[in-house]
């Protein structure tokens, strides 16, 4: 095989770049994307509830809020969760205002709304946390999302496979042409790959409506597969 000149283009650009730059290689070349993925079960969640009180003042919305969600914080606490896994925003504020027909707005109280995000590594005990969260004054889950802890080592799976894709292709297409590779001339790698599971449980009242066994269930029946691509432009054997 020919030595040839390498380029290696990393970023966010899409293949149409590598396109517009390899209208300008002075010789025989094809182009392919090569595609990857690996499918794995989650380990871990992040999921987050919303605790929401409406009272006659500012002072005791706050109040409610505030002891609802250390209740919380406690009840993970003492079920093992550790304190850097629980990130409580800040509380929000807004007057609630009734509307009478033919007359000025009325004040009638204010409600304080305060969210909190909880990082689960041990995926067994996610739905024990989850019964925590149904305790006094949390009003919503809004949102539970099932995550693989070492994604790096399965993104680089996804990319070896991709890279054996577009090889794979490559091959295929000189073959079918009567012809052969001879070597990489550029390689464009989008690096914004992201893992996506397969189904994501968002639902508050889904999860309140099903039996522990069910919800058990839905959870260790879920995937998460890892994506990657590459975009390679072959030259061509010379005949």
């Amino acid at each position: 095989m020919k030595n040839t000149c390498l380029a290696i283009v990393l970023g966010v650009s899409a293949f149409a770049s590598a396109s517009a730059m390899a209208a300008d290689v002075p010789f025989p070349h094809l182009e392919t994307t090569g595609r990857g993925e690996v499918v794995v079960q989650p380990d871990m969640a992040v999921f987050s509830v919303n605790v929401v009180e409406t009272k006659k003042t500012a002072v005791d919305a706050k109040l409610a809020v505030d002891q609802a969600v250390t209740k919380f914080i406690e009840r993970l606490q003492a079920a093992g969760v550790n304190k850097k896994d629980i990130n409580s925003a800040n509380i929000a504020l807004s007057a609630q205002y009734n509307y009478p027909k033919d007359h000025k707005p009325e004040l009638v109280g204010f409600r304080a709304n305060r969210n909190v995000e909880v990082t689960v590594h041990q995926l067994t005990k996610l739905n024990s946390y989850l019964d925590d969260a149904l305790g006094d004054g949390i009003n919503q889950i809004n949102n539970i999302d099932l995550k693989v802890a070492n994604t790096e080592k399965y993104q680089q799976q996804a990319r070896q496979k991709a890279i054996e894709n577009a090889k794979q292709v490559a091959a295929s297409l000189a073959q079918g042409f009567g012809n052969k590779i001879d070597g990489v001339w550029q390689i464009d790698y989008n690096t914004n790959s992201q893992p996506m599971p397969y189904r994501r449980s968002n639902d508050a009242v889904m999860y309140s409506s099903m039996s522990k066994g069910a919800v058990d269930q839905s959870y260790t029946d879920n995937s998460i597969i890892i994506k990657d691509s590459v975009n390679v432009i072959f030259k061509l054997a010379e005949k």
